[in-house]
């Protein structure tokens, strides 16, 4: 983009509800101007600044993946003046988009190597572009086993639901669900995260890891990696 100060108008062509408590909603945008869309380069792990007329600005990581053509998705927590406003928007409304910014997940440190992604809560949006960037049939030859650990408090907190579903029927993904307390429909795995972790006892041979949850999820994934023998210089994580 040519001026990195000034925002670029983009249009919400869908608006989804990720969660029971309603408080969570992923933005599918377009931009307006083709060419902006197509100088919008961006990779795994970056953010936005993502601004409202008369409400202000602020950082959003970029949910959707450089696979996807044609628009950018945005997972967005109501928290503040800002994403408060974000999230009274209906379809069809404009809003203002600056970036990419961020250095983005090591994505030529993973090829050739098995993948770990290990995501809590509302924080496991820049995995799932992540995830939805490996499995995509033009990339996913270039990186070896994939396992996907993924937990929320309850149920009702899981977001991409649809994703997980898809990717439940695949066969070269390992994806393990869990949920710190289930209710009386859930059939899945119930316990923290790092517990999980544990458990599944993904193999450390030539593999590469990426974390993102709140820090006390991060400090217990990052050291259960580490004595699973996975090298610290190849575990890495990204704080919510």
């Amino acid at each position: 983009m040519s001026n990195p100060y000034k925002p670029n108008f983009a249009a919400l062509r869908k608006i989804t509800t990720e969660n029971d408590a309603n408080d969570i909603k992923t933005f599918e945008v377009v931009f307006e101007d083709p060419d902006l869309a197509e100088g919008f380069r961006y990779t795994p792990g970056q953010f936005g600044m993502i601004s409202y007329f008369g409400a202000g600005e602020c950082p959003i990581g970029i949910a959707s993946s450089p696979t996807d053509e044609g628009f950018l998705e945005f997972t967005i927590k109501k928290v503040g003046t800002v994403t408060t406003a974000l999230h009274n928007c209906s379809e069809g409304d404009r809003i203002g988009i600056r970036g990419p910014y961020g250095n983005g997940w090591p994505i030529e440190a993973m090829e050739g190597r098995n993948v770990v992604l290990v995501g809590g809560g509302f924080a496991f949006t820049t995995l799932r572009s992540l995830a939805k960037y490996i499995l995509h049939d033009d990339n996913r030859g270039r990186f070896g086993d994939l396992t996907v650990i993924y937990g929320a408090r309850n149920p009702g907190e899981l977001i991409y639901k649809y994703d997980l579903e898809d990717w439940e029927q695949r066969d070269d993904i390992n994806l393990i669900v869990t949920v710190d307390k289930g209710d009386s429909g859930w059939t899945g795995k119930e316990g923290y995260v790092p517990t999980i972790l544990k458990e599944a006892a993904p193999s450390s041979k030539n593999t590469i890891a990426a974390i993102c949850g709140p820090p006390i999820m991060i400090r217990f994934a990052f050291q259960v990696l580490e004595r699973l023998g996975i090298d610290p210089d190849r575990i890495y994580y990204d704080e919510f």
